[in-house]
Formats: C-alpha cells, structure tokens, sequence
C-alpha cells in the first residue's frame, strides 16, 4: 500500500476521533462580532494552537489589535513545495436563536430526511468543519509517514465574520513567515453533492454603514410631524433611488471596469443544468431580482450589486409608539466584478448619499471593509494537479466555477504576497450558513479530508 492510501484508510479509520475534535471546536462560542465573545475567540485560537502542536507543528497565537492569528509551521521534505492553508476560526452570531432546532454551540449528528448524517452547530460548515478537514488530513499523513509531502503553513484568522480589521497590518507584519509557493483556502462549496468545485473568480467587496441625523432628540409626531425632517423617510428614499427599475445600480461610476462575460464562458455556465428556478426554487423564490437581461447564476457571479443588508431607525419594539427619530441608519454591501476599484465605489456611494441630504440633516459613515474582485489563472500548474485529485476522489470532473462571494484575504494574498489561490470548500447551498441550523453535511467533512489528502499529495509531485 503507498503512503497516499495509507492515509485514506488512516483517515476512514479514525473518523469517530475527527469528529469529536470538531465538536471541540464547534463548542466554543467565537462570535467575532460581539465583544462579550472576545475572550471565547481567544480560547478557539488556544484550541488549535495546542491541537496542532499535538501532530508536530510549530504553532503559536499572534495578537493583534482585535482577535489572534493562529500561526503555525511545518516543513516539508527537501525541494517540496511549501502551501499557506486559510481558514478562520470566528463565526456568525447565532440570531434568531428562537429558530434554532438545536442549541447552536452544542454540536450533534442527526440523519436528514434525505437519509444523509449532518452535523449541526455554529461554524460546522463555515469555518470550523472546512478548517477541520485540512487539519485532519495533515494529522493522518504525520501518523502515517511520519512527516507532511509538503511544507505547510497555517493561517487561522479570527475576525475574518466581522471585517477582518487585523488581516492587512497582520499580513504586513509576517510577510516572510508567510511566504509559500501558492495558498489554499477553503472557505467554499462543492457544485452539488457529488461534485467538487474549485472557485476560479471572487467577487470584491465594499461594505458601508450610513447613520442620518436631523433634529438633536427624537420627536413628538403630533407636535412635530410634517413640519420635522424624519430621516426614516430620507434614508429609505436614498435607498430607494440606489437601483433603478430594470435592477442596475445607479451610482455614478459604478460600472467602470465592469465587462461583460464571453458568450463561450456564458455558455459553460449554463451547461452546468442551473438554471433561474433550480437556483432561487430552493430558497422559495423564482424570478431574479437583478439586472434585467441575466440569468441567476449570471447576477450572483459576474455582476456587480447593491444589498441594503440592515436597516434601523425609531421605535421597533413591541406596541406602538408615536416619534419622529432623530436618526436612522442602514448597512450597505456592494459585490464587485472585473476591474471595479472599491475606493471609487466608496466615495461614489458617500457623495450619492450626501448630494441627497435635506437642509439640517447629516450624514456620517463608517468602512465595514472591502476588496478587488479575484480572477485565478487558467494555466496555473496547482489548479491542474488540485482539479485532478479532487477528481480522484469524489469520481467526477471538478467544476471551475465562479463565486458571488468576497474573501477578501485571497486578494490580498495576491496584492501584498504575491500568491495565488486555490479556492477549494466543501460546503453546500443547503448548509444555512450565517442562518439558524447550520448543518455540515458528514459526507463532506469525511470525503474532505480525503481530498486534502490527496491534494496535498499532488501538489508534492
């Protein structure tokens, strides 16, 4: 037997033992976003440092100004290539708690009535399980061989759900003891249940916050209405105006760097079989609500948006109470394409705000990170070799398929490292993640593991 189906067998073996390290991890409440969670955040990084010194790794907690780096070495033999493996440790809040079938932080396997065993916590899919299965299959080739095909080094960030503000000074600091020949992340999904997907493309990402201010205290609506500005009504016809009638966002701009995808790309794109129902049905809608003249998977890949994300302003509790607000707010994503710059997108989006400003009413901001949209190279030796393994294992062509979400570390991977990445996740469109009852299917933490396993090992060749 060669060491590689050593390891796979190593790694069906001691699934049970892999399990319950996640339910560890998966037990510990690292809500990044919260400060009341700080101290939990510290104590998942403390969790990986020790379990990855366990199967020999040089491992330590890098502090930063907000939540630790978990930051962790392993050479390779002689000549080998060395990887950089992301991954982040913080998640979600688990809001509304009511819908949660499950208590979030305590892990369990339940079978589906699709006859499939999932996992079911916080972070099971999103990052805890993904960084898991990377984890699992370097501790399965030590216990094996004794040592790692390649040099590995492990990045694990904590703030990665609330802005990654550490990332860049972060990354800054470490250049050299990050360097490595190309990145692997997997913070992503498979294409469905049965076939494996490398992300070739990101969409970039600027996230803006918007607080309208009028009058210097909340206002009586009989003594005041009509005559006061109420910035409820101000913001949401701002709001309003950011898209026009046929979808298309209005900032000036905005499409700069935009281009449109190739008719041969469009048409791989739809040969992959989803089409507008297949992809909206599943979460009960049916008509893309974009831009006009583009399919679902068209918009949500290659096309730029605008999502007011939350919203805020007077009196939502229960009962009724009559006031004009002195203020109201709102949170705003923008998912960028091509060549769009996230500083002329920000900027556009202030002045559109402030052009729109009544006499005696303000506006402030504040950054909730951003990045450039990521495009892989299709000749890169890695993608072949990782495609190939992947392929290996789960029996099917991997897809090469674009994503509409934004991991702003990959790019900035490419910016300040000079590196480029590997995009490959094993999660799935059902998984729920960021909503109640996130689940982790248990076929595809087991399943990869074993690609790991086997990527790791082609990238070696």
């Amino acid at each position: 037997m060669n060491a590689l189906n050593q390891v796979l067998t190593n790694l069906d073996n001691n699934l049970d033992g892999a399990i319950e390290r996640l339910f560890e991890l998966l037990r510990i409440q690292s809500i990044s976003t919260d400060p009341a969670y700080g101290p939990q955040c510290v104590l998942a990084a403390d969790w990986l440092v020790k379990d990855l010194q366990s199967i020999g790794f040089d491992a330590k907690i890098s502090p930063t100004a907000g939540q630790p780096m978990v930051l962790a070495r392993h050479e390779g033999p002689a000549g080998a290539p060395h990887v950089l493996f992301y991954g982040h440790y913080d998640v979600q809040p688990v809001d509304p708690l009511g819908l949660w079938r499950t208590p979030p932080f305590e892990p369990v396997v339940k079978e589906g009535s699709d006859g499939i065993s999932k996992i079911f916590a916080r972070g099971a899919a999103d990052d805890k399980g993904q960084l898991m299965t990377f984890v699992e299959a370097m501790r399965a080739w030590k216990q094996e061989t004794g040592g790692l095909p390649v040099g590995v080094t492990i990045l694990f960030e904590g703030e990665e759900e609330s802005g990654s503000p550490s990332l860049i000074p972060f990354l800054e600091a470490h250049r050299k003891e990050l360097a490595a020949d190309i990145a692997l992340v997997c913070d992503t999904s498979m294409w469905d249940r049965q076939t494996p997907a490398i992300a070739t493309s990101l969409r970039g990402l600027v996230g803006e916050q918007v607080v309208i201010t009028a009058a210097n205290r909340d206002l009586h609506s009989g003594y005041y209405g009509a005559a006061a500005a109420n910035p409820i009504n101000i913001l949401a016809q701002i709001l309003a105006d950011l898209r026009d009638a046929d979808g298309a966002v209005t900032l000036p701009g905005f499409y700069d760097g935009v281009a449109e995808v190739p008719a041969e790309l469009r048409e791989t794109w739809k040969n992959l079989g989803r089409d507008d129902a297949a992809l909206l049905g599943e979460v009960g809608l049916s008509v893309p609500a974009g831009e006009k003249g583009y399919s679902a998977l068209e918009q949500t890949w290659s096309r730029p948006t605008c999502e007011i994300n939350g919203i805020w302003g007077g009196y939502s509790d229960p009962g009724f109470k009559t006031v004009i607000p002195a203020e109201a707010g709102a949170k705003i994503s923008f998912r960028l394409v091509g060549d769009q710059d996230p500083d002329k997108i920000r900027k556009s989006f202030r002045d559109f705000v402030t052009a729109r400003l009544p006499k005696d009413c303000s506006a402030s901001f504040e950054e909730h990170g951003g990045g450039r949209a990521i495009q892989l190279n299709y000749e890169l030796p890695e993608l072949e070799k990782a495609t190939k393994a992947l392929k290996d294992e789960w029996g099917r062509d991997t897809a090469l398929v674009a994503m509409g979400g934004s991991i702003p570390v990959v790019g900035s991977f490419q910016s300040m490292l000079g590196m480029d990445s590997l995009l490959v996740g094993f999660s799935l469109s059902d998984d729920n993640i960021h909503s109640p009852n996130e689940k982790y299917d248990l076929p595809s933490f087991h399943k990869g593991m074993r690609s790991w396993a086997r990527i790791v090992a082609a990238l070696a060749e």
